[in-house]
């Protein structure tokens, strides 16, 4: 895909006038509602403009697709991961429950996570949430995955290093 750097604001409005109302469009039909389309419609053109990165105009409506898409898969995931937040915290006496502003912080934390795990290779992913959610050894990790002991090491440190490369810079 071509692109130009965005050295004026004028590519961008360009790119703005002549798709966005058809941007709007196509995601109110893939999602069903006019807000959520419109909220990811401007998502979009943020991220073109955090990048710099405008499109040929005959990619245009290609690289919005793609990153209109990319922006419904995080809406998606989001939505997962507060409803099961949400379940799991129905289940606690209301004196206990966090409030609207813990809860959205609390959210706003897995989401994180989830970002940081999926960022990772399928086996380190597995390695970690073994070793850290459900409290196995490295050798019964290694077992489960079919790999040695110090795979697992290794799957282990690397999914601790992009969480704290996350957490601290």
């Amino acid at each position: 895909m071509a692109f130009t750097e965005a050295a004026s604001a004028q590519p961008v409005e360009v790119l703005y006038s002549d798709h966005h109302g058809w941007l709007r469009g196509w995601l109110r039909k893939r999602l069903g509602n006019a807000f959520d389309a419109a909220d990811i419609a401007h998502d979009t053109y943020l991220r073109i403009l955090s990048t710099g990165r405008v499109p040929q105009p005959e990619e245009s409506r290609r690289h919005l697709t793609q990153i209109a898409n990319g922006l419904v898969i995080d809406l998606y995931r989001r939505r997962q991961i507060e409803a099961a937040y949400l379940e799991a915290i129905a289940c606690m006496p209301a004196a206990l429950a966090p409030s609207e502003e813990e809860r959205a912080l609390a959210v706003e934390a897995l989401v994180e996570v989830d970002t940081i795990l999926h960022g990772l290779p399928a086996k380190a992913r597995t390695a970690l949430l073994l070793c850290r959610l459900e409290g196995l050894s490295y050798r019964e990790i290694a077992q489960r995955l079919n790999v040695s002991v110090s795979s697992v090491e290794k799957y282990v440190a690397a999914g601790l290093q992009a969480c704290h490369r996350v957490m601290h810079g």
